[in-house]
């Protein structure tokens, strides 16, 4: 950066902090694209003698397997992690039942990138829950959702209504951190989602509260973008029960957008109403 200042490069460093770059690998850059395009010299190539070839079996022999496409493979793939998850979930009957069960599951790969599993926070008999998306790089440390620069606005936005970690119960639909915070992919999401659905179900939650488009179009089947499906009251099923529902718009856009605190300000009085009414 040769005409960089002290401010562009602090805001630089939050700026890979926030997308989780938060390690150096090497103490000098390197191409590894450049890397990549290294070939073998012909001449080393050229010193290998050729081997030759195994005998083959008459081809009339062999049976042949029938063909299955690359994308049929994947959907049963696909289908047997999003079973196995459902039915290890519906086996928990406690919330302990359903950490130990994840801590446990296979099926998700970001399990094996993320540095430990982010279960929830707060009061699990609270009358509201908050589910986001997924983990960033704080909550991975911390195993403890919503602790970042995001989780402190939350914190804020649930004082000013009078709540806070022991009257609220806070979650994320993914429980493990995806790399560089990236965008769970389907297959991650889906293997996650009986887990949640569950996780619901075994709180005490009588108002659920969808943080971010995502998490509202995840759980409440949503179509239209957050913006205007915020601040609506919808509804939840959770089994045994129906749930009011709320998408809200997520503390990390607002902290991008901050000129949208007003609508979230307004979402929290009237979520303030609806707890002081029942």
């Amino acid at each position: 950066m040769p005409d960089a200042t002290p401010q562009s490069v602090a805001a630089l460093l939050r700026w890979y902090n926030d997308i989780g770059v938060d390690l150096a690998l090497d103490d000098e850059p390197r191409d590894r694209f450049a890397e990549r395009e290294v070939k073998p010299a012909p001449a080393a190539l050229a010193r290998r003698a050729p081997e030759p070839p195994p005998r083959a079996a008459p081809v009339s022999a062999i049976p042949r397997a029938p063909a299955i496409p690359p994308a049929a493979i994947s959907a049963l793939s696909s289908e047997a992690v999003v079973l196995s998850a459902r039915e290890t979930a519906e086996r928990a009957q406690t919330l302990d039942d359903l950490r130990r069960a994840l801590d446990g599951f296979e099926g998700c790969a970001l399990r094996k990138t993320a540095t430990q599993l982010v279960f929830a926070d707060g009061n699990p008999q609270a009358r509201i829950m908050l589910v986001g998306e997924a983990p960033g790089a704080e909550e991975d440390r911390a195993g403890k959702p919503f602790v970042g620069r995001s989780g402190q606005l939350l914190d804020r936005m649930l004082v000013a209504i009078g709540l806070d970690r022991t009257s609220a119960y806070i979650t994320n639909v993914v429980p493990w951190r995806p790399p560089g915070n990236r965008t769970p992919t389907p297959l991650e999401t889906a293997a996650c989602l009986p887990f949640t659905r569950r996780h619901i179900e075994l709180s005490g939650c009588d108002i659920l509260v969808c943080l971010g488009n995502p998490s509202t179009q995840i759980l409440l089947g949503a179509r239209d973008g957050i913006m205007r499906t915020r601040g609506r009251w919808l509804q939840y099923d959770a089994g045994a029960r129906a749930l009011r529902a709320m998408p809200m718009l997520h503390p990390a856009f607002l902290l991008r957008q901050p000129g949208h605190k007003r609508l979230a300000w307004r979402d929290m009085r009237e979520l303030s109403r609806a707890l002081s009414s029942t």
